[in-house]
């Protein structure tokens, strides 16, 4: 059969955990592979790692199997899972595989080679007596349970608390012995039931009688119907050979492959993946066993259609399955067919129950259910079902749906429904892997119960009527045969929660969706190793993508929201750009959980005007903000209207949005809320009317300013400035946003005096000094007030970003270059830089390269947005420059990080070439190593602009 080429999911599901899934997409960029291709159902390729030699790295497809030359000890290794990324999204074309390959496939076809078969017939007798003597291990190891059993509830439960595992582990290793390894491992649970939970009593005796129920249907083995008989064996540890089973009956469907649910114990990893067929309806479980640390084989991935013959193991109630033929595997286009409701999987429940009451879980296919807000999923007809425990949350599931109908896959027990994957929209979404808890209620009669805790030596037991049925059975036996007719009646006679209401759902969205290669690509972004050059380069590409999408109109896919949103909280740089491709559905999720309600206060994308009215905070600025741009007089109507009925932090927002079109009819409101009572409302309004062009505001802040500042015309000598600091604040500075409280380390008058020259127009002093900016700054000041003097006019330069004023005033606080600054004076020589034309900024960090590496990499990290071309090219030299030494790794690594997402990507051809020069040394230095991560960065972003046009 040819093998078509996998999904990431595929691929994805081979890893052998999830920090290897991460560095997998770290090396799958055709950039990584000095080459690579396909030959047949093998591929192949050669991948640059930190060594003078690349890593040979190939694939054989059919089994998977692998082989690579670096030294990971994990099974496939990221070299393998990256190869098989890179050919699943079209890469690694057909191509002759090198002699190195083709030795490998030699010697795994010699060892795979059959054992010659033994001579002659078997030997039916010596086979049948071992079965004899296996099954008389059994019998005797079960007696043994029996005996264990009832004394546990003839001397009371109470103790098993104080007991602890050995108990429970003693006797499974005496059930191993005996060859019952299904019975041991269910004695084993016992031992992480007992004392653990508030209703652990009550479980624990349900499993006891579980266990005693299949103690006594093994001595009755000869009397019980062959499907049932087969149920009983396989509990107790008796393996069905495969042969057995796929010589049975085959069914052959196109199964939708529901969902997977990874277990592990000490030395072994279960996988249990559940089937739906679409002609059939019937369900299978595929059951997979590896090694702790192997991966999991790739032959079934949630999401896929499967199309093959399936053998189902026998029992009273056939699940279990094997895949006797595989015909094709394709990718669905629509949700799988067959989903019920909640009373009829509850019935598939009860009938699951009713045919083999050691059932632990059954699979669901739920249609047309929706969530509710506590943690249940309801159908159209009202019906509900509990959430199990851990995932009652489920935040992946209610931003993928919105709140809407949709088709649910899961696994449903006694702890409740645990969610699989879902169908929004009939587009698969799968759940995230998480723990499951069990928060499941007493189930078992308080008497049954009472008298197990105290033990039947102390309170007899002498039966009782159960469901309406008389059991006339005494002592622990016949209570431990009570505990197991309750505990079956109580889960067969489970129905549907009544009165649940679903949730209002999620407004609909207006804005496109990013195409499905974007969306990929901003997955690798979200997931951490998933980037070249570590979690500061990945968080630097994700504004840069985030910014690029917003500008592009785009949203985001909604699966992927929870995730987006964890990111924000963590890190506020990318919150407006976020809000900004977020949707409708993020600040509907916002709304909803409190450490994600920031997104609340950010500007949406997409204003409405219904929001206004109705929307959150950062929808109602949104709007706002919007009409300011379109039409400012009606954005100043409409804020009037409320602005003295909003709440504080809301009228401080929105009259920051009055900056939007800023002009003289703004100045009565502004003036009116510099007599609010908030200080932050005070502060916009002052801010704004210091930025508006002939207010009244900076016409009193120039009077103040030249009331201290005067020039001294001098007939001899130079003219000076002459500087009389204001003596106190009064009410109408204070009224002006001047503040009193003067910074740590500066005097009050000092401070005073840089408040008022900070809020004061910049061409009052040109105007009244009768000069341009850089001879106004080069005027001598008397009695040292020159550092004072010119800070108040940095603060001022910064606000009303004047290029004259900003270049000089940052030319005269970073001269030199290398002296230290107090962090007053160096936070506000940032802001200076931050105010710079790019141009400027950009000539004053390539100035920096090669006198003050710390500041030049300060420079670079406030250059937003696409570098200037002579700035690149000048950093690309001095890292060629510092690359031939040995002690500039450090350097040289902040410099490639810091030009990963702001270096023009069209120098990633000439970063590529460098790194490659450099690599030619045996092993590579760091600083190797550091420009092919930045090389890889910037094929990374070339591809992320290509996938988002």
């Amino acid at each position: 059969m040819p093998i078509e080429r996998w999904s990431t999911a595929q691929v994805l599901a081979l890893a052998p955990d999830a920090s290897s899934s991460r560095a997998a997409q770290g090396v799958s960029a055709a950039t990584k592979w000095e080459a690579a291709g396909r030959d047949g159902d093998v591929l192949w390729g050669l991948c640059r790692g930190s060594g003078k030699h690349p890593y040979q790295a190939c694939v054989d497809l059919t089994e998977p199997a692998y082989r690579c030359s670096c030294p990971s000890r994990k099974f496939p290794c990221k070299h393998a899972l990256g190869l098989m990324l890179m050919w699943a999204a079209g890469g690694a074309p057909d191509a002759a595989a090198p002699d190195w390959v083709a030795e490998w496939r030699a010697a795994r076809s010699s060892r795979s080679r059959p054992a010659a078969a033994p001579k002659g017939p078997p030997d039916e007798a010596a086979a049948r007596k071992r079965a004899e003597q296996r099954a008389d291990r059994i019998t005797a190891g079960l007696d043994e349970l029996d005996r264990w059993l009832t004394d546990q509830v003839a001397h009371g439960l109470a103790g098993a608390e104080r007991s602890g595992y050995g108990p429970y582990e003693a006797m499974a290793a005496r059930l191993v012995d005996a060859q019952a390894p299904g019975a041991a491992n269910a004695v084993r649970r016992l031992g992480r039931v007992a004392g653990v939970g508030q209703h652990w009593a009550d479980r624990l005796l349900g499993e006891l009688a579980l266990l005693r129920l299949l103690v006594a249907a093994y001595g009755r083995l000869g009397e019980l119907p062959a499907p049932l008989a087969a149920t009983v064996r396989s509990r107790v540890g008796i393996p069905v050979p495969s042969e057995e089973v796929l010589a049975g009956p085959r069914v052959r469907d196109r199964w939708y492959v529901l969902g997977q649910v990874d277990l592990a114990d000490e030395r072994l990893a279960t996988r249990r993946t559940w089937l739906h067929g679409e002609e059939s309806g019937r369900f299978a479980l595929l059951l997979t066993f590896v090694p702790i640390g192997q991966a999991f084989p790739a032959d079934a991935v949630p999401g896929m259609i499967l199309d093959a013959d399936l053998c189902w193991h026998p029992g009273n109630l056939p699940m279990r399955a094997l895949v006797a033929q595989r015909h094709a595997v394709r990718q669905p286009e629509q949700a799988p067919a067959g989903a019920v409701g909640v009373a009829a999987a509850l019935a598939g429940w009860s009938a699951a129950v009713a045919a083999e009451p050691w059932c632990e879980n059954v699979p669901m296919l739920l249609g047309g259910v929706t969530l509710t807000d506590d943690g249940h999923v309801v159908d159209r007809a009202g019906d509900a079902l509990p959430l199990s425990a851990g995932h009652d949350q489920p935040w992946w599931l209610l931003a993928a749906s919105g709140g809407r109908p949709a088709t649910i896959a899961g696994e449903y027990g006694p702890g409740g429904f645990r969610p699989l994957a879902a169908w929004p929209d009939g587009r698969f979404v799968p759940a995230p892997i998480g723990p499951t808890g069990d928060r499941r209620g007493p189930l078992l009669p308080p008497d049954l119960l009472s008298a197990a805790l105290v033990g039947t030596e102390r309170r007899p037991y002498s039966g009782g009527a159960i469901g309406g049925v008389l059991l006339d059975g005494a002592g622990p036996a016949g209570l431990l045969e009570g505990a197991a007719v309750a505990l079956a009646y109580a889960r067969a006679g489970v129905s549907p929660v009544p009165d649940r209401v679903p949730i209002e759902p999620a407004p609909e969205e207006t804005s496109p969706q990013v195409p499905a290669a974007a969306a990929h690509r901003l997955t690798l972004l979200l997931s951490d190793g998933g980037v070249p050059g570590g979690t500061e380069v990945a968080l630097g590409l994700l504004g840069d993508w985030l910014a690029h999408a917003a500008d592009l109109g785009y949203r985001v896919p909604p699966e992927l929201l929870p995730a987006l949103l964890d990111t924000g909280r963590r890190r506020t740089a990318l919150r407006p750009a976020l809000a900004s491709v977020a949707g409708r559905r993020a600040s509907w999720l916002a709304t909803r959980r409190a450490d994600w309600r920031y997104l609340l206060t950010e500007a949406a994308a997409d204003p409405d005007p219904q929001d206004w009215a109705t929307g959150t905070p950062g929808q109602r600025l949104a709007y706002l903000t919007a009409l300011r741009a379109a039409d400012p007089a009606a954005g100043l109507a409409l804020l009037s209207e409320t602005f003295d009925a909003e709440d504080p932090d809301d009228r401080a927002r929105l009259l920051g949005a009055l900056a939007t079109g800023l002009g003289r009819g703004d100045e009565p409101l502004l003036e009116r809320a510099l007599d609010d009572r908030r200080k932050e409302v005070r502060s916009v309004a002052a801010d704004l009317l210091s930025a508006l062009p002939g207010s009244a505001l900076r016409q009193r802040m120039a009077e103040r300013a030249l009331a201290c500042v005067r020039i001294e015309r001098r007939a001899l000598g130079r003219d000076r400035l002459v500087v009389t600091p204001p003596g106190e604040c009064d009410v109408s500075m204070r009224r002006d946003g001047v503040q009193a409280k003067p910074a740590r380390g500066i005097g009050p008058q000092a401070w005073l005096l840089e408040e008022i020259l900070a809020r004061t127009p910049l061409d009052t002093w040109t105007t009244a000094f009768e000069r341009p900016a850089d001879r106004v700054l080069a005027l001598p000041v008397a009695d040292d007030w020159g550092s004072t003097l010119h800070k108040g006019l940095a603060r001022a330069a910064v606000v009303q970003r004047d290029p004259a004023w900003v270049t000089e005033l940052a030319d005269e606080m970073s001269r030199p270059v290398n002296k230290d600054l107090e962090p007053y004076d160096e936070a506000l020589t940032a802001q200076l830089y931050e105010a710079l034309p790019p141009d400027e900024l950009a000539r004053y960090a390539a100035r920096a390269l090669g006198r003050d590496p710390i500041r030049a990499h300060r420079l670079l990290a406030m250059q937003t947005g696409p570098w200037p071309d002579d700035l690149a090219v000048a950093v690309l030299d001095a890292i060629k420059v510092l690359a031939g030494g040995e002690r500039h790794a450090w350097h040289i690594g902040e410099l490639c990080r810091t030009a990963a997402p702001s270096m023009p990507v069209r120098f990633a051809d000439r970063v590529a070439a460098l790194a490659e020069a450099l690599h030619a040394t045996d092993p590579p230095t760091r600083q190797a190593i550091a420009v092919a991560q930045l090389a890889s960065a910037l094929t990374f972003r070339r591809e992320m602009y290509e996938e988002l046009r």
